[in-house]
C-alpha cells in the first residue's frame, strides 16, 4: 500500500459577507520601561490564542499548562505501539471548518497558506437503515444551501414536508446572536425538533449531528446552541459544511510550530505545570502559585475547561465576587465520550472515506480512516499493509463501563465495514473523558463571559458566553483573542481584529419570510 497523493492545500475561506470586529485603537506594541505581564492558565486553543496575541504585542507572557503537551483537547502525545513503532495518540478527529476564521488565522501565524491542512472531499453520513447523505454537492450560498440539502437528501422525503410546523421553525430562518438565546435557551434541541415535526429520518442527519458535536444528548442540549450551529453552517455562511483536517498529528502540524513562534516572542511556556491557586494582590496584580513557586503577574487569563475552571476557582477563594463564583460552580460537564483508535493488520476497503458520520449504529457516531489524510498513519499503513481506524462515541451514559463500550464500538465497526471482521489488532488505544462543557437548557446566563468582576482577570474557552456567532474550536480561539484584546485595551495597545459569519441570517428573503409568518402567527 502506498500513500495517496497529497490533496491540494486547504481552501482559504472567507465569505464575502463575513463580519469584521475591529479592536479598540491603540499603539502597535506595549512599549515602556516595564512590559506588562500576563499569566495564561491553560494551553489549549483558547490559551494559545490569548498568549499569541499578547506576546506579539510585547506583553510578557507566561503560559501554564498542566499536561506535558499543548493543544488541550486537540493535543497529542507520544506512544509506542505493540509492534515497536513510535506513534502519536490524541483525543481524535477534529474538523477544521472554513468558517473557523479566527482559529485559522491563529494557525496562519506559522502556516500562511494552511499547507498543513488538507480538505476532505466530502462529509458523508450513513444510517443503519441504508440511507446515505452527503454535503459534497450541496450549494454553499444561503438560502440555496439549506434548500439544496433538503432537495438532494433522501432524509427529507417530500411526503413528510407538508406535516412540518413552519411557524415553529421560524427561529432557524433568522438566527440573531445573542437574541437566539432569549428565544430558545429554555427549550431542548430534542423538544424543538419535536415542535417543528421534522421528518424522523432527517433529524439525525440534519440536526442531531450538530448536537452530538457538543458531546451532548439532544434532550440535554439548549436548542439555541443547535440553532446557532444551523446558522453557522447553513443559513449564515457560504462556506458550507466541507472541512479540512491536519496532514500530520496535531503536535507536528499545529502546536509545535506555534510554540516555537511564542518562544521567539519571549513567551515562557511551562508545560507539566498545573496551577494550584490564583490570588489577587493589593497592588492590583495576581499571584499565580504552582507546586514549585508563586509568581506575580499584572493580569491573568483563565483558559481552562469546565472541570479545570471550577476547580481552580474553588481553590482561589478571593477571585471574583460571590455571584460570579456561584455561576462558575454551576458549570456542568457533558456526558462521557470514548475514542478508540485501532491499528489493524489489514486495510479497510479502498473506497472507505477518511471520515464517515453514522447514525443507528448503537453508540458509534463516526469512523475515521487516518491513513487517508495523516502522514504518520499513512507511513504505518504503507509499511505494514494495514489501516489505522478511529471510532467515536459521544454522549455516553454516565454509568457506562469503558470496556463494554469499547467492545460495542468494535462490533459496530465490523457491521459498518465488514472487511474488518477478520482483521487482527496490532494495537488499540482508548481515550475516555468527561471534561467537555455542557450547554444545558436554560444555562446560557450561568456561563462565564470573557470579562470578570476582577478587571485584570479574563476567561477564555469554548465554554465562554459571547455575543458572536461562534462555536466549538472557533469559540475557543475567538474568546482567547477577545481576552487578549480586553487586556491590551487596558494598556492602550491595539488588539487582534476578529472575523465571524454574519450575526444574523444572510438571506433577506428568509428573514422577510420569518417576519411575515411570525406576524401571521
Amino acid at each position: 500500500m502506498t500513500r495517496p497523493p497529497r490533496p491540494a492545500a486547504a481552501r482559504r475561506g472567507r465569505d464575502r459577507r463575513a463580519r469584521v470586529i475591529m479592536p479598540a485603537p491603540g499603539a502597535p506594541r506595549a512599549d515602556g520601561d516595564r512590559r506588562p505581564s500576563t499569566a495564561v492558565v491553560g494551553g489549549g486553543i483558547a490559551g494559545l490564542a490569548a498568549a499569541t496575541a499578547l506576546a506579539e504585542r510585547g506583553v510578557d507572557v507566561t503560559l501554564y499548562e498542566a499536561r506535558p503537551y499543548l493543544g488541550g483537547r486537540v493535543g497529542g502525545w507520544p506512544v509506542d505501539l505493540g509492534d515497536g513503532t513510535p506513534a502519536t495518540m490524541s483525543r481524535g478527529f477534529h474538523a477544521f471548518f472554513r468558517q473557523y476564521y479566527n482559529l485559522r488565522g491563529l494557525l496562519r501565524r506559522t502556516d500562511p497558506a494552511l499547507e498543513r491542512l488538507t480538505p476532505l472531499p466530502d462529509y458523508p453520513l450513513r444510517h443503519s437503515d441504508g440511507m446515505h447523505d452527503s454535503f459534497r454537492h450541496v450549494p454553499r450560498t444561503p438560502p440555496w444551501s439549506a434548500i439544496g440539502f433538503a432537495a438532494l437528501s433522501p432524509s427529507f422525503p417530500l411526503r413528510d414536508l407538508p406535516r412540518m410546523n413552519a411557524a415553529a421553525a421560524l427561529p432557524l430562518l433568522d438566527v440573531r446572536v445573542p437574541d437566539i438565546y432569549a428565544r430558545l435557551d429554555a427549550v431542548s434541541a430534542h423538544d424543538f425538533l419535536d415542535a417543528v415535526r421534522f421528518p424522523e429520518s432527517a433529524r439525525h442527519l440534519a440536526f442531531e449531528v450538530f448536537s452530538r458535536s457538543f458531546f451532548a444528548d439532544p434532550r440535554l442540549l439548549s436548542a439555541a446552541e443547535m440553532a446557532l450551529m444551523f446558522h453557522i453552517y447553513f443559513l449564515g455562511s457560504s462556506e458550507g459544511l466541507l472541512f479540512d483536517v491536519p496532514t500530520a498529528p496535531f503536535p507536528t502540524a499545529l502546536w509545535e510550530p506555534l510554540a516555537a513562534l511564542l518562544e521567539r516572542h519571549g513567551a515562557d511556556l511551562r508545560t507539566s505545570t498545573p496551577v494550584e491557586h490564583v490570588e489577587p494582590l493589593d497592588d492590583g496584580g495576581y499571584e499565580v502559585a504552582t507546586d514549585r513557586e508563586a509568581r506575580r503577574h499584572d493580569t491573568v487569563v483563565l483558559a481552562l475547561d469546565a472541570v479545570g475552571l471550577r476547580a481552580l476557582v474553588d481553590r482561589s477563594p478571593l477571585l471574583g465576587d460571590t455571584p460570579w463564583r456561584e455561576r462558575t460552580a454551576r458549570l456542568r460537564n457533558a456526558p462521557p465520550f470514548l475514542v478508540s483508535r485501532l491499528w489493524l493488520d489489514r486495510p479497510v476497503a479502498p473506497d472507505r472515506p477518511g471520515f464517515l458520520g453514522t447514525g443507528g449504529y448503537g453508540t458509534l457516531d463516526n469512523v475515521s480512516v487516518l491513513e487517508r489524510y495523516e502522514d504518520e498513519a499513512a507511513r504505518w499503513a504503507a509499511r505494514t499493509g494495514g489501516s489505522v481506524v478511529e471510532l467515536h462515541a459521544y454522549a455516553l451514559p454516565p454509568e457506562a463501563a469503558p470496556e463494554v463500550e469499547q467492545k460495542r464500538l468494535l462490533d459496530q465497526l465490523h457491521r459498518i465495514y465488514p472487511e474488518t471482521r477478520g482483521a487482527g489488532i496490532v494495537d488499540a488505544r482508548h481515550e475516555w473523558g468527561t471534561d467537555c462543557p455542557l450547554f444545558p437548557v436554560g444555562g446560557y446566563e450561568d456561563r462565564p463571559t470573557v470579562r470578570t468582576p476582577d478587571p485584570g482577570l479574563m476567561v477564555a474557552g469554548d465554554l465562554v458566553r459571547t455575543s458572536l456567532p461562534v462555536a466549538l474550536m472557533e469559540r475557543a480561539a475567538t474568546t482567547g483573542f477577545l481576552a487578549a484584546n480586553a487586556l491590551l485595551e487596558r494598556w492602550g495597545v491595539r488588539g487582534q481584529p476578529l472575523w465571524t459569519v454574519p450575526d444574523r441570517g444572510r438571506s433577506a428573503v428568509l428573514r422577510g419570510l420569518a417576519g411575515a409568518l411570525g406576524r401571521r402567527g
